[in-house]
């Protein structure tokens, strides 16, 4: 059961504000995210400066950004074939992590990044970057309505979902919206993060 009650509206830039806020409140103790920012006096700020660069390039760039009515949840989408960053954003990307967090840090970020993109599938899907519910508001059922709202629009057109999952208590909730497991990668930490793949609704 949700209280909530209308569907996710699509992102403006307006809106990424909010949209970091959310997101890096919902990983901020996250199994894979939160040890790369150890120091918890600095990790909302710093967590807060790289979904920045992610969420601020998606949102102009693809309608593919929903926000529930109070930003409680949000999801970032990234449809078929679409990178994640622009060319420029990559090309600075990497001064920016040090810059941000330092060198090792700055390693593991781009060593998770790059097994990420070794996982994915080859054939066209909508990737789930991030779906996150702000802490303020968990156990109210935000998230998973607007993945399932999302998933629905999708759904329309006819094209299968890919997402991964770093942090396995999630995982029951992709696999009860028709998620299967598709993989393991595992980062340099040693954590075993799961993908998950649905397919084209019919």
């Amino acid at each position: 059961m949700t209280d909530l009650q209308v569907p996710g509206r699509v992102a403006q830039v307006a809106d990424v504000d909010a949209v970091v806020e959310t997101v890096t409140s919902a990983f901020f103790d996250d199994p894979l995210w939160a040890p790369i920012f150890s120091d918890k006096s600095t990790r909302f700020n710093k967590m807060a400066a790289l979904w920045r660069v992610y969420v601020a390039s998606a949102v102009p760039r693809f309608p593919w950004t929903f926000v529930t009515k109070n930003y409680e949840a949000a999801t970032v989408w990234y449809p078929p074939g679409a990178a994640e960053l622009t060319a420029d954003e990559e090309a600075g990307f990497d001064e920016f992590l040090v810059e941000l967090a330092g060198q090792a840090a700055a390693r593991e970020v781009q060593a998770i990044g790059r097994a990420f993109d070794a996982a994915r599938p080859t054939e066209p899907y909508y990737y789930l970057s991030l779906l996150a519910t702000h802490t303020d508001h968990r156990g109210r059922g935000l998230g998973m309505a607007l993945l399932r709202e999302n998933l629905g629009r999708i759904d329309l057109l006819g094209f299968p979902t890919y997402l991964e999952s770093s942090n396995p208590d999630n995982d029951r909730r992709y696999e009860s919206v028709g998620y299967q497991k598709h993989g393991e990668i595992t980062v340099p930490s040693g954590l075993q993060v799961s993908t998950f793949w649905r397919p084209a609704q019919s």
